[in-house]
C-alpha cells in the first residue's frame, strides 16, 4: 500500500497488529524531509509469507481499493 494518508496508515498498521501481522512503514523520513507535500508517499510493507493473509484481511475491512495489483 502506498499512501500519504498519516490516519489510513495508522488504521491499517493497527489492523494488521490486531491479526499479528506486522508491518513496516517505509519512506517516513524522506517524507518528513520534503516537508510532507505529498511527492513521497509511505509504503506499508508486509512480509512476503504474510502477503496473502494480509491482503485477505485489508480487503475485508473495506481497504481494498487502498492495495496495488498483485
Amino acid at each position: 500500500m502506498r499512501t500519504n494518508d498519516l490516519i489510513l496508515l495508522g488504521a491499517v498498521e493497527a489492523l494488521l497488529a490486531s491479526a499479528n501481522l506486522d508491518c513496516l512503514i517505509a519512506d517516513q523520513h524522506i517524507s518528513s524531509l520534503e516537508g510532507m507535500i505529498g511527492a513521497f508517499p509511505r509504503r506499508l510493507l508486509v512480509r512476503e509469507a504474510d502477503r496473502k493473509r494480509a491482503r485477505a484481511l485489508l480487503v475485508d475491512a473495506g481497504y481494498g481499493a487502498e492495495l496495488r495489483d498483485e
